[in-house]
C-alpha cells in the first residue's frame, strides 16, 4: 500500500499543477514557447497522419521543478538476463517499478541488491497512464531538443494506441517503433534537412541494440554452464569487457567518434541494465519487418497487431500483414 500511496500522491501533484498548453504559450519565453507550439502541431499530425488517439492527453503543460517525473527500477538475478516483473492495478505487469522520488527508487533498489539482485535506477523523461488520465507535457520531454521531443511525444501517444498487459518488451518496442517512424514522417514533411542526422542516430541505436542482444546471448550461454559461481562471474566480466571494447570500436570506426552511448557506460553494466535497454529494442526488428509487409500502412499495422495482442500476454509478432498469409 505504501507503494501505491506514493504513486497516487506523486501523480496527483503533477495533475494538479497542469496548465493548458494555450495558456502556457501566452506566458512562456523561448525556447519553451516554440516547443509548446510545436507540441500542438505534432499532436495533430499524430492523430491525422499516424492514427494515434485523439484524447485529453498532452493538451496541458506542467512546469515540473525536478529533473525527471519518475525514476524506474529494473532488477535481474546475478545469473539471469531476464528482468524481474511487478504487477500493478492500472497498467498490469511490467519489467520496472516506478517511483516519484529518486531517493525512494534507490532505497528500493538497495533492498533488492541485498536480496541478491542486480539493479538499475534511471530517470524517465515521461510516463503514460495509458489514457486513464490526461497525461501532460513535462520539461524533461523537451530537454533534448525538438526532434527528441517529437519522438518522445509520439512514443507516449503510441502506448495509448496499443498496450498489452504483461509484455513490456512488446509494449516498449511498439511505442519506440511508432515514435521513430512517426518522427521520420514528420521530419520528411516539415524539416527534411534534419532527416539524415536523425536516421544516422537511429541506425546507431539499432547497432547498439544488436550489441546488447549479442552480449545477452553470450551471458545466457555462460549462465547455463555447469560450473562454479566464481567461474561464471569471471566469464561474465569478460563478456561485459568485450562489449565495452566493441562499443568503442563502433563509436570510433562506424559513428565517426560520436559518443552517443558513452554516458550509458558511466554506470557499471549488469544484467538489469542490459535487460532495461533490451526491453525497448529487442522486438523492433520483427515489428519493422511487419510494417514493411504492411507497405508502411500504419492502420493495417495496428490492425494486424491488435489481432494477436490479446491472444496471450506474450505477443508473437506476425510475419505477414494479413492473417491468411501466415505460414
Amino acid at each position: 500500500m505504501s507503494y501505491y500511496s506514493q504513486s497516487v500522491v506523486g501523480h496527483t501533484r503533477i495533475m494538479l499543477a497542469r496548465q493548458p498548453v494555450e495558456e502556457a504559450i501566452d506566458t512562456a519565453t523561448e525556447p519553451l514557447r516554440s516547443q509548446l507550439i510545436l507540441s500542438k502541431q505534432v499532436r495533430r499530425f499524430a492523430v491525422d497522419e499516424l492514427g494515434l488517439p485523439n484524447n485529453r492527453s498532452y493538451r496541458h503543460y506542467v512546469a515540473l521543478n525536478r529533473e525527471y517525473p519518475v525514476w524506474n527500477v529494473v532488477a535481474a538475478e546475478e545469473f539471469s538476463i531476464e528482468p524481474k516483473y511487478w504487477c500493478y492495478l492500472v497498467i498490469g505487469c511490467a519489467a520496472y517499478r516506478g517511483y516519484f522520488k529518486q531517493s525512494s527508487a534507490h532505497a528500493y533498489a538497495n533492498g533488492l541488491a541485498q536480496d541478491g539482485f542486480e539493479t538499475s535506477v534511471s530517470g524517465a523523461s515521461a510516463y503514460s497512464t495509458l489514457g486513464w488520465f490526461a497525461d501532460p507535457i513535462l520539461p524533461s520531454m523537451l530537454r533534448y531538443g525538438d526532434v527528441a521531443f517529437i519522438e518522445t511525444l509520439l512514443h507516449e501517444m503510441a502506448h495509448q494506441r496499443l498496450y498489452v498487459n504483461g509484455d513490456s518488451e512488446f509494449n516498449e518496442a511498439f511505442a519506440s517503433l511508432v515514435g521513430e517512424e512517426g518522427t521520420r514522417r514528420w521530419l520528411r514533411q516539415y524539416r527534411p534537412h534534419a532527416l539524415p542526422d536523425y536516421n544516422a542516430r537511429i541506425q546507431a541505436v539499432e547497432q547498439f541494440g544488436e550489441l546488447v542482444q549479442s552480449t545477452k546471448a553470450t551471458l545466457q550461454s555462460v549462465y547455463a554452464l555447469n560450473v562454479s559461481a566464481e567461474t561464471k562471474r569471471r566469464q561474465k566480466q569478460l563478456a561485459l569487457t568485450q562489449m565495452q571494447q566493441e562499443y568503442a570500436r563502433m563509436r570510433d570506426e562506424q559513428w565517426n567518434g560520436k559518443p552517443w552511448f558513452d554516458n550509458w557506460f558511466r554506470q557499471p553494466v549488469n544484467n538489469a541494465r542490459l535487460a532495461g535497454f533490451s526491453t525497448y529494442r529487442a522486438k523492433i526488428p520483427m515489428l519493422s519487418q511487419l510494417l514493411i509487409k504492411c507497405a508502411g500502412d500504419l492502420a493495417r499495422f495496428y490492425q494486424r497487431l491488435e489481432q494477436v495482442a490479446f491472444e496471450g500476454h506474450d505477443v508473437v509478432v506476425p510475419t505477414q500483414c494479413d492473417r491468411h498469409d501466415e505460414g
